[in-house]
């Protein structure tokens, strides 16, 4: 994997804005399966927001623009996704706050305190059927093959191959996990937006399929 420049980070970040958006409705739809059902909504929320905001977003570096959206998603996206999401966006922008490009080892650490935030502020662990089920593998997949051209496409193939398997588990953190037995055999609505997120991300860097 190549640098990544100060416009790819905003395309991926494009991406992931979209992919909110576009998602609202499929979104609440995965969610209501085993929790409240409007964890589309919650996350749209936050970024309908950033999309109000783009053009006037702090882009004097990468972590400074990480850190703006941290700060929206955090007071925007309600119920525990906020905090969830705000904290990975945060630690992220931490990692990067004044770089304008982003080196394959840069990114290593951001996956790492993403998680490691994510772990702190919600209390979860790989296993508890959460967003952490798709970036843990993701993270050691990135760190396996982030040398080699087809990264992004290796995390995608690891999100949704993950996706896949946690169906199988019982949700122990979020909202879901008040549903004991009955969040089994369901698609978490975090990882799938993970996994969703990163196809389109890596759609938009490729500039193909």
């Amino acid at each position: 994997m190549q640098t990544v420049t100060f416009e790819k980070v905003e395309k991926a970040l494009v991406a992931i804005r979209d992919t909110a958006l576009a998602n609202e409705q499929y979104f609440c739809e995965l969610d209501g399966v085993s929790g409240d059902g409007d964890f589309g909504t919650s996350l749209a929320t936050g970024w309908r927001e950033i999309a109000a905001k783009w053009d006037d977003l702090d882009r004097t570096s990468i972590g400074h623009l990480l850190l703006a959206h941290a700060q929206v998603i955090a007071s925007k996206v309600g119920g525990c996704s906020g905090p969830i999401w705000g904290t990975a966006f945060m630690r992220a922008g931490m990692v990067a706050r004044d770089k304008t490009s982003l080196s394959p080892e840069d990114i290593e650490v951001m996956f790492e305190k993403a998680i490691e935030g994510i772990k702190t502020r919600g209390g979860a662990e790989e296993g508890d059927k959460t967003l952490l089920d798709a970036l843990a593998p993701m993270s050691r997949t990135f760190s396996a093959t982030k040398a080699g051209d087809a990264v992004l496409h290796a995390c995608l193939q690891t999100a949704e191959e993950a996706v896949e398997s946690a169906m199988a588990l019982q949700a122990r953190r979020g909202r879901q996990s008040f549903t004991g037995e009955r969040s089994i055999g369901s698609k978490d609505p975090g990882m799938v937006a993970i996994a969703l997120m990163t196809r389109n991300i890596a759609i938009a860097l490729s500039g193909h399929e």
